[in-house]
């Protein structure tokens, strides 16, 4: 397992640092910073029934915040459905990702210029379109790469092993992204793969794999520059396991973490927690301090309270928003469906 930085902040063994600036070292725990208290925020309001769908992400900022932070604006992100840091790191009003928890048609308009798909719910299906996409960068000798995310449930699926298969014979340019939280909601990895690792399945389709601790964002972030690199390169796709932890539900429609894990086990991963390593290791380094993440931590919330003011602003959605973003011609049932609809909501 590929670790930079021990749970301690210290840069491990005989391990060398990976050429990063400083600027880009503070925005990397400034992210982190962000999406914890956003995740905070984002829990509270599903409580409060002013969201709908929502998978919680603490414990993973260093998978979600260190990839996203590799890429270039101009490479695509295919998300699962807990991957909305990403997204909104690379570019989707954070609004926009509150109207999609609230099930709103407005939450799925991607901006032109903001370069991800809507996230995927049926499981592993974005293995295959990331395939697809990178397909298309290569064919057009663009220089960019497709990056997906997956969590370690989703690697049982055919999807994954076909997607994997097809990227491998035809070299694209892609980055499979596995964040090994442990448990496939309460299925844990134990019981997921005889294999030794999820990255070890890498060989059977002829592709590099790397297995790395997804607690250490510093080991997330370069894995993905190399392999951002390799991709570019014409030396084909990466598979990238990630062992981290989710602290919370698999999402908040009802699941009880308590009934299937330890508090030991919590413990013990709440040890390698992302923001307490990577803090330990900045402020050695007089790079971070108690003042930066106070503000840090202001800026998130009043973005945050901002967002959702725009998002609870949005025009409530009617039956006929969604009959014509469906449908360019409507057959003759459903126009009728459609008038009976108009006339009810003009009363």
């Amino acid at each position: 397992m590929l670790q930079i930085l021990s749970p301690e902040g210290k840069v491990v063994g005989n391990k060398s640092m990976p050429e990063v600036s400083d600027e880009k070292l503070q925005e990397l725990m400034r992210k982190m910073v962000y999406t914890r208290v956003w995740d905070q925020r984002a829990i509270s309001l599903n409580r409060q029934g002013r969201l709908g769908f929502y998978a919680p992400v603490a414990g993973q900022e260093a998978t979600m915040c260190g990839s996203q932070s590799a890429l270039g604006k101009e490479d695509f992100i295919l998300p699962s459905y807990r991957d909305i840091p990403q997204m909104v790191w690379h570019g989707f009003p954070l609004h926009k990702a509150f109207l999609y928890s609230k099930g709103h048609y407005q939450g799925g308009q991607i901006p032109e210029d903001v370069n991800v798909l809507m996230p995927q719910i049926i499981i592993a299906a974005q293995i295959t379109q990331a395939m697809g996409v990178a397909m298309g960068f290569k064919l057009n000798n663009e220089k960019r790469v497709a990056i997906t995310y997956i969590g370690d449930g989703g690697t049982s699926q055919g999807d994954f092993y076909e997607g994997l298969n097809f990227a491998g014979v035809y070299k694209v340019p892609a980055i499979f992204f596995v964040q090994n939280n442990q448990y496939a909601i309460s299925t844990p990895f134990s019981k997921q793969t005889a294999a030794e690792s999820i990255a070890a399945k890498a060989q059977a389709v002829g592709i590099k794999g790397v297995r790395i601790d997804g607690m250490d964002v510093l080991s997330v972030y370069n894995t993905v520059k190399e392999a951002r690199e390799r991709a570019l390169a014409g030396e084909g796709p990466t598979l990238i396991e990630a062992l981290t932890f989710r602290y919370g539900p698999h999402t908040m429609a009802g699941d009880d973490p308590t009934r299937y894990r330890q508090q030991e086990e919590m413990t013990e991963w709440e040890q390698k927690d992302p923001l307490i390593r990577f803090r330990s290791y900045l402020e050695s380094k007089n790079l971070w301090s108690k003042e930066e993440e106070d503000k840090v931590i202001e800026q998130a919330k009043a973005e945050i309270a901002e967002a959702i003011k725009l998002a609870d602003a949005a025009p409530k959605q009617k039956v006929t928003d969604l009959i014509d973003i469906m449908y360019e011609e409507k057959t003759p049932a459903l126009q009728e469906q459609y008038n009976e609809y108009t006339q009810k909501e003009m009363k």
